[in-house]
């Protein structure tokens, strides 16, 4: 049985409903306009104490993954420009097994997967579709955060060459350090770095159904995609029976529709209609035909693809999902596909077994504070500190009797004994 149910995404609005429901059943129970004794299955749902047992939606760490389940959490899905509702390209995806892989690290994105309460430890494993900002533009802050939050190994991305050595993954990630230079350097002796590692897998764009990833019973292939440049690609994860197929961007393409038929979850972009590129977004009529329909893939070219392939759960991304734009999307995809759909917005969760697909919204706390490392978190060597040139040092106020009081205070709460420096 498929499900498709989409829930609040705010303790407010989650609370508001819970009291909504009691309210509801209590009023009937006093008035004798309904039923006044519930049966054992609903009794939970109209007491005043207990807690409501399906609450249909998803709490970040709160739930167990089974054994044979797999777990996918829209951490991105919205357009290459910024705003807060939807950040670019990203989807999570958590493994029975304990394996997690990000597919697209697009701006914004490194936010919704600190929401998520999972050790930095296990948000290792980067895959990418494409150098566009919208697909690779947090990877920054999850390479430099996830140092800050704990994480204690390397980060491992996965990603494509191009027509030219500059527009390959890995001459981006090389820039990319030298860009941060000054960062990693002030960061020596005053924090652990070990996280500061970063390996790159380049594969061949042209390569058709390739593995790119073989561990733990996982398979992760590479396909070409069709997007702006020569270079971009898609991606399919196999394991345990279950296949998710994630086509970062693309036109529609023969090497999609051959090795991703049958998947289980399906996303695929589905890029906002050409006539809200112009009303909304205020593209010339011009571009917005051509990167509606030509660059990516419109709404009504998404229902087409989906109907070829023919998936457990087709999901719809890379649009701004809003009250005056998915009405028009959903009729375009309509017109071409009558199977089951996910119009997906950011913290949107999908559940996988062999038997069922669940569709929920997570629930986050935006006061996230990262856990810990799974192993154990060593202090900094402050002989790696390159320091302060003298001209900067001697502009230093220490206020030392302050910060004497602070080093007292901070040993006596942690049974340390870290000496002041002088």
């Amino acid at each position: 049985m498929k499900k498709t149910k989409l829930a609040a995404i705010s303790m407010p609005v989650a609370a508001a409903i819970a009291v909504v429901v009691y309210l509801f059943g209590f009023y009937h129970g006093q008035t004798n306009e309904g039923p006044a004794v519930l049966s054992n299955a609903n009794a939970s749902v109209a007491s005043p104490v207990n807690a409501v047992e399906d609450r249909d939606v998803y709490y970040p760490g709160s739930e167990d993954l089974g054994k044979d389940e797999m777990r996918v959490i829209a951490c991105g899905t919205g357009m290459p420009n910024a705003r807060p509702k939807q950040a670019a390209a990203c989807f999570l995806v958590e493994l029975g097994n304990g394996d997690k892989f990000i597919f697209d690290i697009g701006t914004g994105s490194a936010e919704r997967l600190s929401a998520m309460l999972i050790p930095y430890d296990y948000l290792d494993k980067v895959f990418i579709g494409h150098l566009h900002a919208d697909h690779f533009g947090d990877l920054d802050a999850l390479w430099v955060g996830g140092v800050l939050a704990n994480r204690q190994r390397p980060l491992r991305v996965w990603g494509p060459s191009g027509s030219e050595e500059k527009y390959g993954i890995k001459y981006a990630v090389e820039h990319m350090k030298e860009m941060f230079s000054w960062d990693f350097a002030s960061r020596q002796g005053n924090v652990n770095t070990v996280g500061f590692k970063i390996e790159v897998t380049e594969f061949d764009y042209r390569a058709v159904n390739k593995v790119i990833y073989e561990k733990n019973g996982v398979t992760i292939r590479t396909i070409p995609a069709i997007h702006a440049l020569d270079g971009p690609v898609s991606f399919i994860l196999d394991w345990n029976g279950l296949k998710f197929a994630f086509s970062s961007d693309t036109f529609p393409n023969k090497w999609w529709m051959k090795h991703t038929t049958g998947a289980d979850l399906a996303i695929h972009e589905s890029f906002i209609a050409p006539n809200d590129l112009v009303n909304l977004q205020k593209w010339a009529v011009e571009d917005a035909l051509n990167v509606g329909t030509q660059v990516h893939t419109s709404p009504a070219q998404f229902g087409k693809v989906m109907s070829e392939i023919n998936p457990r759960m087709a999901v719809a991304y890379h649009f701004f999902n809003d009250h005056n734009t998915i009405e028009g999307a959903l009729r375009l995809i309509r017109k071409t596909y009558d199977g089951p759909l996910s119009m997906a917005t950011d913290y949107m969760v999908w559940n996988i077994t062999k038997d069922e697909i669940t569709t929920r919204m997570a629930v986050v706390d935006e006061d996230i504070w990262p856990l810990p490392s799974i192993t154990e978190k060593l202090p900094a060597d402050p002989k790696d500190k390159i320091g302060f040139s003298d001209f900067i040092y001697g502009g230093r106020v220490p206020y030392q009797d302050v910060v004497n009081k602070v080093y007292e205070d901070t040993n006596k709460t942690f049974g340390t004994d870290v000496p002041t420096p002088k």
